[in-house]
This record gives structure tokens, C-alpha cells and sequence, in this order.
């Protein structure tokens, strides 16, 4: 294994753990621990932020550039998923079962048109 494939997968393992803890101290109200799970999840995000920076270096790319299009792309990804998330939330959360399939659909359909967006059609 290349050296920048294992610092790679420590550096996600333990940004995704970080993060993942992170979420449910924040979210689960039984552990009633909301703002330190805010600052484990932020903490888990820097680290997998950082891990991209350091993917990049060690690849011998340059910084990340920022495009428009690149802009673009994820804000729709963000879009999408946000949607996606509150169509989970009405099926799971809200029990509004048939309007959360619809919106979660809508927001699949927003990832699914990334594709294009990113990649460009052929």
C-alpha cells in the first residue's frame, strides 16, 4: 500500500468516526449531549477537509481551484441532499409518508443530475 493511500484511509476513518459520534450526541435526545456533539462532528469535518488538502499535496496537484462551475455543482449537491434529507425526515420523523417518498425522490433525482453536471454529457 502507497503511503498516501494509508494516511488517506486513517485520515477518513477517523474524520468519519469524529463525525459520525459527532452526530449522535447531537441528534440522539437520550444522550442529551447537543453542543459537544456539534463540536465532535465540526472536529470530524476539519479533519476530513484536511485529508483532502493532504490527498491533494501528496498527489503533487496543486490547491484546490475554485471554477464556477465547480460552484455550481455543489450547491445543487448541497440542494439535493437537503432535500433528500427532509424527505427522510417527513417518512421517518413526521410520518408523512407519501409526501417524504415524493420529495425524497425529487431530491434523488438533484444527486442524479450532478452526474451530468460534473462529468458533462458525451
Amino acid at each position: 500500500m502507497k503511503k498516501k493511500n494509508f494516511v488517506t484511509l486513517l485520515m477518513s476513518v477517523v474524520g468519519g468516526l469524529l463525525f459520525a459520534l459527532g452526530m449522535c450526541m447531537a441528534l440522539l435526545p437520550e444522550w442529551d449531549a447537543m453542543i459537544p456533539g456539534i463540536v465532535l462532528g465540526a472536529a470530524g469535518v476539519l479533519v476530513l477537509l484536511a485529508m483532502l488538502l493532504i490527498r491533494r499535496k501528496m498527489d503533487g496537484k496543486p490547491a484546490v481551484k475554485l471554477s464556477g462551475r465547480a460552484v455550481g455543482a455543489a450547491l445543487l449537491g448541497l440542494l439535493g441532499t437537503v432535500v433528500f434529507g427532509v424527505g427522510m425526515c417527513m417518512v421517518l420523523v413526521w410520518d408523512m409518508m407519501i409526501p417524504g417518498i415524493i420529495v425524497g425522490i425529487v431530491g434523488i433525482v438533484l444527486l442524479i443530475v450532478l452526474i451530468p453536471v460534473c462529468k458533462g454529457l458525451e
